[in-house]
């Protein structure tokens, strides 16, 4: 039975689609780019928005930073309150921590915004360290992420990664996971791509919160 458990964010405790996608189109619209279908934006979701405005719409990393910037301008007012948790999720986190469990929260959206996020769902009392990236462009991938939560949630202990696993929804949280030689659970339910979960390595699969509940509580 795992002790330490690592959750992505979006995707994987709530479905922050609307807020992502309508931030990335008010972004592209400053590029002169008008994307009306905010499904064709569900890759945003996930990666670091750098990286994304780049491969997929093949920006400098000069103007990829320009579009971040444009980005927050809507998201950190309105977008990130354009979010809905995940039946079933505040009373998984409940029981996790009737169990004594340790969680964390390893995203690649900056700390501030998970935060807010976490109180604006009532859910931040469960997590005993929450890690994202900076606003400043540091700690930009999975790999940091993880990394830095892990010496947070272990304090002075060095980390076990029998005993720790990473939930996340994106290949990004197994390909972090494996990096640091931890278990993970794969989300279908959030915005993998076909396959994508699989080709990651991902130990476990669910498809829903109900089965997530059992895998990690079995």
């Amino acid at each position: 039975m795992y002790q330490y458990y690592l959750f992505d964010l979006d995707g994987t405790l709530t479905d922050p689609k609307i807020g992502i996608t309508s931030s990335v189109q008010y972004a592209l619209r400053d590029f002169g780019i008008e994307e009306e279908n905010l499904d064709k934006l569900e890759p945003f979701i996930g990666p670091p928005l750098i990286d994304s405005f780049m491969e997929f719409y093949g920006m400098t990393r000069s103007e990829a930073e320009k579009a971040v910037v444009k980005y927050r301008e809507r998201f950190s007012v309105k977008g990130k309150y354009e979010n809905e948790i995940y039946d079933g999720i505040p009373e998984l986190l409940k029981c996790l921590k009737e169990a004594g469990k340790r969680l964390a929260i390893a995203s690649s959206k900056p700390t501030v915004f998970v935060k807010d996020i976490l109180e604006y769902f009532h859910i931040q009392q469960y997590f005993d360290v929450i890690v994202g990236s900076g606003l400043d462009g540091s700690r930009n991938t999975k790999e940091e992420v993880v990394e830095e939560a892990l010496m947070q949630l272990y304090e002075k202990e060095k980390p076990d990664p029998e005993r720790t696993v990473m939930i996340g929804d994106r290949k990004f949280d197994i390909e972090g996971a494996k990096a640091h030689g931890l278990h993970s659970v794969g989300c279908a339910y959030g915005y993998a791509a076909e396959g994508e979960l699989e080709k990651a390595g991902a130990e476990v699969i669910v498809n829903s919160v109900e089965t997530l509940k059992e895998a990690l509580l079995r």
